[in-house]
């Protein structure tokens, strides 16, 4: 058995001071410091007064270190998975992009294969953003594969996919949320120009959350409401941007007093150019250009962030002055939550998996745990 000494472990709704944690492949114990006996410890780690967390869970992220998730390589989903946990990530949903649906597939059974793999950050499924999207609030998505939603398009891959971002305005019916909740899988609100009542309908019939709160969906207008007001307006789940570029650190308050703290969740929807320095680089084919660490298409649209998760938690903690355990929780536990993986993962709890970070006031990172094993160690 491991351990691990001299910890703050940031709990559910405390920090716990005093505690050794006590683990192998899981959390075995939560021992009194004053009943633990050294010698009896193969491994202790001492984390001299820093944080211990759950592992983050990104379940937005495109690309890092240079590759992107619709490369078709196992080299691409291979590299991420050991350079996340440098950012505190234990487990990731690699998102793909609109794309002509070969392109789609091959990236799909690159990430149904990468599953099987016990290495670096858990890879637990896919996140399908798009081709089931608006035109009109496509981002930095491709227009000409822009497609409508038609389940047999997916369901090869129905056991991969685990969040689909799609615009309700554009489907003839909701059947196809029909489709997706008998097959476990989260519909997701994104790149939709659908109004206030639509959204509510959506809301009302399958859809759960929202993608990317703010971006790729029309602005917050006090006679239109739109996707945003009715997201404010619900219990969905709302992923958010927290690198003070495409969400405003006031609009970050703005959701944090709003929404139940249970109902938000961090991600980045990072890009190949994240971990990376400043310079040109790619996303769904098309040219971005990174400068001061913020991407943007030619023609300026924002085009992903570069965000690391540590950061995300980090600038959300200080714009909204939410304390320590809860912003943890829109990192870790509210994903697993919305993902049926709570039982095992997301918390500090004896008989989880032994998926923890451990990191500075800062959210600088200093070491990362997967199932038990030193995945990163900054020292």
């Amino acid at each position: 058995m491991k351990a691990i000494v001299h910890g703050k472990i940031i709990m559910e709704n405390k920090i716990a001071e005093d505690l050794v944690l006590l683990y192998d492949e899981k959390i075995e114990k939560l021992l009194p410091l004053a009943d633990f006996l050294p010698e009896n410890y193969a491994e202790i780690i001492d984390a001299a007064g820093r944080y211990i967390s759950p592992g983050f869970i990104n379940v937005h992220i495109h690309g890092c270190k240079g590759v992107d998730v619709m490369d078709d390589t196992p080299e691409a989903l291979a590299l991420m998975r050991q350079v996340l946990p440098a950012t505190g990530v234990t487990a990731f949903l690699p998102t793909t992009m609109t794309a002509d649906f070969s392109a789609i597939y091959r990236s799909l059974a690159q990430i149904r294969t990468a599953m099987g793999v016990a290495s670096g950050a858990d890879v637990l499924g896919g996140h399908l953003e798009g081709p089931f999207i608006s035109e009109a609030y496509k981002g930095a998505q491709a227009a000409k594969h822009i497609v409508a939603a038609a389940f047999n398009r997916i369901s090869e891959y129905k056991d991969t996919i685990k969040i689909i971002t799609l615009a309700p305005e554009t489907l003839k019916d909701y059947s196809f949320f029909a489709d997706c909740r008998q097959n476990g899988i989260l519909v997701s609100q994104g790149h939709s120009a659908a109004d206030y009542a639509q959204s509510m309908e959506a809301i009302a019939t399958g859809v759960s959350r929202v993608t990317h709160l703010f971006n790729a969906m029309p602005v917050l207008h006090h006679r239109r409401p739109g996707v945003v007001g009715a997201a404010l307006d619900t219990t969905v789940n709302c992923e958010l941007i927290a690198d003070n570029v495409h969400v405003h650190p006031a609009l970050q308050r703005l959701v944090y007093r709003s929404k139940k703290p249970e109902n938000i969740i961090l991600i980045t929807d990072s890009m190949r150019a994240c971990l990376l320095p400043d310079g040109i680089s790619e996303l769904g084919g098309q040219t971005v250009f990174v400068e001061k660490q913020i991407a943007r298409l030619a023609d300026g649209t924002i085009a992903g962030s570069v965000l690391t998760m540590n950061e995300a938690v980090r600038r959300f903690r200080d714009n909204t002055g939410a304390d320590l355990p809860a912003v943890i929780a829109m990192a870790s536990a509210n994903p697993a939550r919305e993902l049926g993986i709570y039982g095992e993962r997301g918390s500090i709890a004896v008989g989880k998996r032994a998926d923890l970070t451990i990191f500075d006031a800062d959210l600088t990172i200093f070491k990362t745990i997967v199932k038990g094993k030193m995945v990163y160690c900054k020292e």
